[in-house]
């Protein structure tokens, strides 16, 4: 008798652990989501999304959108893009990014690309590495709003302060999205903090 209430208990313990903690990091997302707020930093970092052989695809473009907006409000002085290729592709994310942004008129010399990775964290390592060896310690990160908490938790884990600077519009806005990119959003950052 004594020994199945202790089994229960903690069969009771490990189903509230099994809710309560998705429950509290969705809530965790969906409040840096829709307060997103931004500070002057080193850099900006355009997190890459696809494209299709040097043109952005909608949610690239927003990214680079709100980081043109971050800049010329004077925000960082370096805008750092980020991002691979899939195979079969002539360029990178991140050399997408650098091109849009330099044809809107950033000066080359303020635009630096990272054309490595293949998921948010290799891209964040990527850009911490850069950062840190420029003695670069805060940066503003440039996603989709459901994104936002990921992407600064790992950046911080990587040992640099940062913001997060949310699209407003296009596919990847909290307008465009919903729960299913919340769920996502949230089995994706339990996946990465139990790796």
């Amino acid at each position: 008798m004594f020994l199945f209430k202790i089994l229960r208990r903690i069969v009771t313990g490990i189903i509230l652990l099994i809710i309560v903690v998705p429950l509290y990091v969705m809530g965790q997302i969906w409040w840096t989501a829709h307060h997103a707020q931004i500070k002057q930093s080193d850099a900006i970092v355009v997190l890459g999304a696809a494209q299709d052989n040097g043109v952005p695809t909608p949610i690239l473009a927003e990214r680079i959108t709100q980081a043109l907006i971050d800049y010329q409000a004077g925000m960082a002085p370096l805008v750092i893009t980020v991002g691979g290729k899939q195979k079969g592709d002539l360029t990178t994310e991140a050399n997408t990014s650098r091109k849009s942004l330099i044809a809107q008129h950033v000066p080359q010399s303020r635009v630096v690309a990272l054309p490595v990775g293949k998921d948010t964290l290799t891209s964040t390592i990527a850009y911490v590495s850069y950062m840190k060896l420029r003695n670069m310690k805060s940066v503003i990160i440039v996603t989709d709003p459901y994104h936002c908490y990921r992407a600064m938790a790992e950046a911080r884990g990587l040992g640099i302060s940062t913001t997060c600077s949310a699209v407003q519009s296009g596919p990847g806005s909290l307008k465009s999205t919903g729960l299913r990119y919340l769920v996502r959003e949230t089995g994706a950052y339990l996946a990465c903090e139990t790796v």
